[in-house]
């Protein structure tokens, strides 16, 4: 192997990057809620009362928020449909402070989001209690992830035939490796990193004892985790929580005897309920403010304008692929062609401080994210980079973060997974069965190499590992580097292993534990701005309506297109890309709600 010399002459390591700032703590970016005072409330009122019909709030409003379903990372478009992360934590924020605002409803149901998204919106929840405004919970539906969001409420409160399941978390992994061999499908897969599981579903019939280790022990955290907050919230002791848990209590009726919630009502009792608190008559409508009116609503119209200093953020959620994908099949995810002129742009402007890159992602082409890699390291030899992890930043995901000065996860963000996977499918026998035949003719020793009706020759499968192996070593090196650790200390912690956020932090691969609001703190300490002192904060990835898309999902939805068969169709079985990619992990609540899709349907249209 060469030497860091000859390999990372254009690198900074992460002591580098903090000339001796090592040593000093890093802000936590806690919520300080200050009194608005009576000048500031009135011209908040002032403000309201000469803006646009449509972006008024009457005064005595409660906030509605119904959580539910998918929640992005990405800031939504006023025509977009779902919910967003950062709008429900902003929306939170400016009703702590507006006058007009009197307390927040918040309507719980199942949700399908990574521990990353629970632990920010809880937070947000802990911090608008601070304003002293109520805020209460109503949850008709709900496991473990609801559940820890409606217990940091004020009040919780469930209708009598409400569906509740709190009897524990469970993992698990799917494997099709069966299937196709009866179908006669053959996947050839190298993964490098005994801890890397990607392509496991495809390959194997049952779990490996690695994988069940990296499972049982993000199990584990999470379980715990759970155990210690919901503890603190309902002032019970662990064992207490772990013999409820282990009890499996179905009856509503016993929630509320012990003190799980706060009373079983249904929706419009507890809509009365707020009206006699906030003395109107019954025969008149609750005032309630939905999430998107009011995330229509800017913060200057509260007095949350931000300070001259600007901030950059970019997000980069989902998959990654280098580039766009054609007219009739747009891409999706982090698409690293685009990732790259946001960080140019950014790079190239004098008018923002610092820079804070919010990664969600399982990983996906390392080429790709190599590119991106590039640019994130150029940008932070200008301005300061904190890398701020959501649900997930791992394998490709974890490449872009390691380039950045700071790394900051949630505590239950997967991360790490420093491995690759590379593979093609051998279709030989499936062609047989069903009467296909393809001819190919080759100039080349290894010009078929990727051919999808044989496996690997001997040659062949020699240079295919070879080539994986190589491009682990880089990453591998580079994660090292970055992180001012030797390689042998690296490989140690790499392998491909998932770690949660403070499993993370405990190894050196994450710097500090907390959300957005930390990763804005260390920003502006990294850009020395005083902590107390307002920065403006500007979303380069701003939502924007893609004719593109809109015209494809259209079609796709009239004509029933299948992607996934047209990429299998396409011959795209065979995989010329190395994916830096996690395995798939699902983590169940009892039923429904995962914490990461499954590898399975990225696997096959990305290949």
């Amino acid at each position: 192997m060469a030497s860091s010399n000859e390999n990372h002459g254009d690198l900074k390591s992460k002591s580098d990057f903090n000339q001796g700032d090592d040593a000093d703590e890093y802000p936590t970016g806690e919520f300080e809620y200050k009194n608005p005072g009576v000048w500031k409330s009135f011209a908040v009122n002032l403000r309201m009362l000469i803006a646009y019909p449509w972006l008024r709030v009457r005064k005595g409003s409660v906030l509605s928020i119904k959580l539910r379903g998918k929640i992005s990372d990405q800031v939504k478009s006023r025509f977009s449909s779902g919910l967003s992360l950062p709008q429900i934590c902003e929306n939170l924020i400016k009703a702590a402070y507006d006058p007009h605002i009197c307390g927040v409803y918040l309507h719980i149901e199942t949700l399908k989001c990574g521990w990353g998204k629970i632990e920010e919106i809880r937070r947000h929840i802990l911090d608008f209690r601070k304003s002293g405004k109520f805020i209460i919970g109503y949850a008709p539906e709900w496991h473990e992830k609801e559940y820890y969001l409606g217990c940091a409420c004020e009040e919780l409160y469930a209708p009598p035939s409400a569906y509740f399941s709190l009897y524990g978390l469970t993992s698990r992994a799917y494997f099709f490796g069966g299937v196709l061999e009866k179908v006669g499908v053959e996947p050839q897969v190298q993964r490098i990193g005994k801890y890397k599981s990607a392509g496991d579903q495809l390959i194997r019939k049952n779990i490996s004892e690695e994988n069940r280790e990296v499972l049982t022990t993000l199990l584990d955290n999470v379980y715990e985790n759970w155990v210690d907050k919901v503890s603190q919230a309902k002032g019970k002791r662990k064992e207490e929580i772990d013999s409820f848990v282990n009890e499996g209590v179905y009856q509503i009726e016993k929630l509320k005897e012990d003190g799980w919630i706060t009373d079983i009502k249904y929706d419009d009792e507890v809509s009365s309920m707020l009206k006699t608190r906030l003395g109107i008559e019954e025969k008149k409508k609750l005032p309630l403010i939905d999430y998107k009116k009011y995330s229509r609503i800017g913060k200057w119209s509260v007095g949350l304008s931000g300070g001259k200093d600007r901030i950059a953020v970019i997000r980069a959620s989902g998959s990654i692929s280098r580039v766009e994908g054609s007219f009739f099949s747009p891409g999706s995810g982090i698409i690293a062609e685009q990732f790259i002129k946001k960080i140019t742009k950014v790079r190239d402007s004098k008018k923002y401080k610092a820079v804070i890159i919010r990664i969600d992602s399982p990983g996906g082409d390392v080429l790709a994210s190599d590119l991106m890699w590039r640019e994130i390291k150029l940008l932070a030899e200008s301005k300061p980079v904190v890398a701020s992890m959501v649900d997930v930043a791992a394998s490709g995901g974890y490449y872009m973060a390691m380039a950045a000065h700071t790394i900051v996860s949630e505590n239950l963000t997967l991360t790490g997974s420093i491995g690759v996977i590379t593979g093609k499918f051998n279709l030989g026998k499936l062609y047989e069965k069903i009467g296909f035949n393809k001819e190919i003719i080759s100039k080349g020793q290894y010009a078929d190499l990727y051919a999808a009706d044989r496996s690997f020759r001997p040659d062949e499968e020699k240079l295919f590992a070879e080539r994986a192996q190589n491009i682990y070593k880089q990453f591998r090196e580079k994660a090292a580097y970055s992180r001012s650790m030797s390689v042998g200390k690296m490989e140690e912690i790499a392998q491909g292993r998932v770690w949660t956020g403070n499993d993370a932090a405990s190894r050196g691969l994450v710097d500090a534990i907390g959300g957005f609001s930390r990763a804005v703190a260390i920003a502006k300490h990294k850009a020395n701005i005083p902590h107390n002192k307002k920065v403006t904060l500007v979303e380069v990835s701003k939502p924007s309506l893609s004719l593109q898309k809109v015209l494809f999902s259209m079609l796709s939805s009239a004509i029933g297109i299948d992607t996934t068969l047209k990429h299998l169709q396409d011959d795209s079985v065979t995989c010329d890309g190395v994916q830096a990619r996690m395995g798939g992990i699902m983590f169940h609540g009892s039923e429904g709600s995962s914490f990461a899709d499954t590898l399975l349907k990225d696997y096959l249209t990305s290949v």
